[in-house]
């Protein structure tokens, strides 16, 4: 099947699910937060040392499939993939999903967070489990560390499927956080950390820190999209509250060889509103044929 093909049946999946939602629910799709899902039963799950830090990650699938990673946003934890992971287990991948540096079952250290911190912490959790080169699929926060890896540490990465990313803070909508699914995001994101976290009393401190790096961060440059050689997707919500759409065909036009993919009738949050719209994306832009 060709490149388009796939891209036309992602639109196709995600019309009929849209119209089939409908008959259930008179709100639009992408103006909704549904719940967040548990994760499936993982193979194997725990803290390992990476870095400065404790990393949590569960795993899922067949140990001898293609390893990918999944790297949530900012604020979440990796249980935002869990409608998500049954596809990608279905097609035989090694799937890891991650919780980053103090978000979620993860501590933290006194380091100031950067994108750049949290990709290192990624490479040192992929020597952790001995693997030499990973797919990542990365969602907000998580695109950009995918990005971030990509000119960082190519050598460690297979595919990138960048969903939500921003690449300079001018690349997203002003006050997203202020209203709407985002403003219910954080509020619910705050029930999650103190439920998850190993420090469930930090909340608020943990918060600041991370509106600060999005207030100034990440600064990659046009030179270094144009010298990125993995291969990435930058796909999209059609109603992300928080990027710009702007934003996502200026990175898929500097990228070299980039695909750009926006998904019908989601957000930001496309993996809790179209499970399967979001997978089946994925899955084409993790196993497609990229000469097509």
């Amino acid at each position: 099947m060709s490149q388009a093909a796939s891209f036309l049946r992602v639109a196709i999946l995600g019309i009929v699910l849209l119209i089939n939602g409908f008959a259930f629910s008179a709100e639009q799709p992408w103006t909704v937060l549904p719940p967040t899902p548990e994760l499936p039963q993982a193979i194997v799950s725990g803290r390992l040392n990476v870095n400065d830090i404790e990393m949590w990650r569960a795993e899922f699938g067949s140990p001898d499939g293609m390893p990918v990673l999944l790297v949530h946003g900012g604020l979440a934890n990796s249980d935002y993939f869990g409608a998500v992971i049954p596809f990608l287990v279905d097609e035989g991948f090694r799937v890891i999903a991650v919780d980053s540096r103090g978000h979620g079952r993860s501590t933290r250290s006194a380091q100031p967070y950067s994108y750049e911190l949290m990709a290192s912490d990624l490479v040192a959790m992929l020597d952790a489990l001995r693997i030499p080169k990973a797919d990542l699929v990365g969602w907000s926060d998580g695109g950009i560390i995918g990005i971030v890896m990509a000119i960082r540490h190519p050598r460690r990465l297979n595919r990138v499927f960048a969903f939500g990313a921003n690449t300079i803070p001018e690349g997203v909508i002003s006050n997203f956080a202020q209203a709407g699914v985002f403003a219910a995001f954080e509020k619910r994101a705050s029930g999650e950390y103190r439920k998850l976290s190993p420090t469930p009393g930090e909340y608020e401190s943990f918060l600041k820190q991370i509106h600060e790096m999005w207030a100034t961060q990440p600064h990659i440059t046009t030179e270094q999209l144009k010298m990125i050689r993995t291969q990435i997707v930058i796909a999209d919500g059609r109603y992300d509250e928080a990027i710009k759409q702007s934003h996502d065909r200026y990175l898929a036009g500097t990228i070299p060889d980039a695909r750009l993919v926006i998904l019908p009738g989601v957000s930001h949050f496309a993996m809790l509103q179209n499970p399967p719209l979001f997978a089946r994306a994925v899955l084409d832009g993790l196993t497609a044929s990229w000469d097509d």
